[in-house]
């Protein structure tokens, strides 16, 4: 006989154990069911272990730049097997406590490969969970292009790359999003020659043009070389003895013959929606993953899913406030569903880069009439005493209705400052409201005041 459970979660990574504890909080009962480790993609292979890398990397930069602020370091260097233990006990602990958490709120959990037998059917090996609620979410996976061959060495992804246990002297990273350009930053930090390629006309181009012009900029003059607008030829990649050989090709310009220790495929992953029995229920996929309403439910009754495997942004944050919306949805209750436009995205390359809701010309092609404000951080006390004064914060506002549309930061830790905007946007804020809402002097947050003061032609540093 099938065991019973309110609810069964089909995946224990952000969205899964953050739905399932909601759930549980709710007065449910709940289980995970999870073939590897709870904490999923973001906390094993992605966001963290990332950047406690990319941590390392800025305390290398840091060094780098000593000098200028009046410090001697005669003598410093990588030690790449202390950085990767040190990433490894980070992610240790941070499991340690996702486990703690699951256990405090009595969800079960079971260690093995679920999938739907039936609507209301989970199999997790030798266990059959009957529930009346299901939340799929199994996450998603690095994507790589047809014909291109990922063999874990020459040609490697996220996954691979998070696990190398050496530095590669020089890499070839196609893809310019932002595990790409966070690679390339990785990388160019710890000592190898990058050369990043991007088919479209610019960095990061899901973000607003200015900031992609501003990080090629960065980048160049670090060093990393930037190939935006060109496209990489598959049929031309050749293993050799120093690792790959393979040719880019710009639009109308002549082709180039790159040689590098390895190829980091970075285009982008893809929803885990295969051989988890959706095709014994009425769930609808697609491209992008499975289809759901903005409570998170799916085509068929008592399945809802979250996070990476119904598509979109493809954040860790994202993801835990969907599994928040599921299981109160599964619960009764009233729910408030999340906005992508109201959904930060930060991406921790040097320079970093925050952002949330639509980029100048995204507003500008969804017909408002659009009124920006820039204030760049060489006007800024913090950023010059901190002598990191490259980048800027752009305010993207709606010039009939003064709405706030777009809040875009490059600059030195900016990911730390895209949360006020966040909340400006649940609250509704205008303009107005962002620039008069007082920022301590001297820090970094005092740009978002003068770029918003900006878009009215009003910014007293300016």
């Amino acid at each position: 006989m099938p065991e019973v459970f309110d609810v069964a979660v089909l995946g224990g990574g952000s969205g899964g154990y953050v739905g399932a504890i909601r759930a549980a909080q709710l007065g449910l009962r709940v289980i995970v069911v999870e073939e590897d480790k709870v904490g999923g993609t973001c906390l094993h292979k992605g966001c963290i272990p990332t950047k406690a890398l990319l941590q390392t990397a800025a305390l290398l930069d840091e060094l780098h730049g000593a000098g200028r602020l009046g410090v001697r370091v005669d003598d410093f260097s990588l030690d790449h097997n202390a950085a990767s233990r040190r990433k490894t006990e980070v992610v240790a602990q941070l499991h340690r406590g996702v486990e703690f958490l699951l256990r405090k709120h009595k969800v079960e959990t079971v260690a093995a490969r679920g999938r739907l037998a039936g609507p209301n059917l989970v199999v997790a090996g030798d266990r059959e969970i009957a529930a009346e609620h299901v939340i799929v979410a199994t996450g998603s996976r690095p994507r790589s292009l047809p014909g291109l061959e990922v063999d874990g060495s020459a040609v490697i992804t996220s996954d691979e790359a998070l696990t190398l246990d050496r530095v590669p002297a020089s890499a070839v990273i196609l893809g310019a999003g932002a595990i790409g350009v966070e690679f390339a930053s990785l990388y160019r930090s710890f000592g190898a020659e990058v050369t990043l390629v991007e088919m479209e006309d610019s960095l990061v181009p899901l973000e607003d043009h200015e900031v992609g012009a501003e990080l090629e900029r960065q980048f160049s003059a670090r060093g990393i070389r930037c190939l935006a607008g060109h496209r990489l030829d598959i049929a031309s990649l050749q293993r050799n003895e120093g690792g790959i050989a393979v040719t880019v090709a710009r639009p109308g310009g002549p082709d180039e013959r790159l040689q590098a220790e390895l190829l980091l495929v970075a285009v982008g992953r893809a929803p885990n929606v295969e051989a988890i029995g959706l095709e014994t229920t009425a769930v609808q996929t697609a491209v992008t993953g499975v289809a759901v309403d903005a409570s998170m439910r799916t085509a068929q009754w008592g399945i809802s899913a979250v996070g990476d495997v119904t598509g979109g942004f493809l954040l860790a944050h994202k993801a835990m406030h969907e599994g928040v919306v599921a299981a109160e949805t599964i619960a009764g209750l009233p729910t408030q569903p999340v906005d992508s436009e109201r959904v930060p995205r930060t991406t921790y390359c040097t320079p970093q880069i925050g952002s949330l809701g639509l980029s100048e010309r995204q507003a500008q092609a969804a017909g408002h009439a659009v009124s920006t404000g820039v204030f760049p951080f060489r006007g800024n006390a913090r950023a010059l005493i901190w002598g990191e004064q490259g980048g800027f914060c752009k305010v993207v506002a709606d010039a009939t209705t003064n709405d706030v549309l777009g809040v875009h930061f490059i600059g030195h830790e900016v990911t730390e400052l895209i949360a006020g905007p966040a909340l400006g946007a649940l609250l509704e804020a205008t303009p107005f409201e962002l620039a008069r809402a007082i920022a301590p002097h001297p820090t970094l947050s005092e740009v978002l005041g003068e770029a918003a003061l900006a878009v009215s032609g009003e910014a007293i540093h300016l």
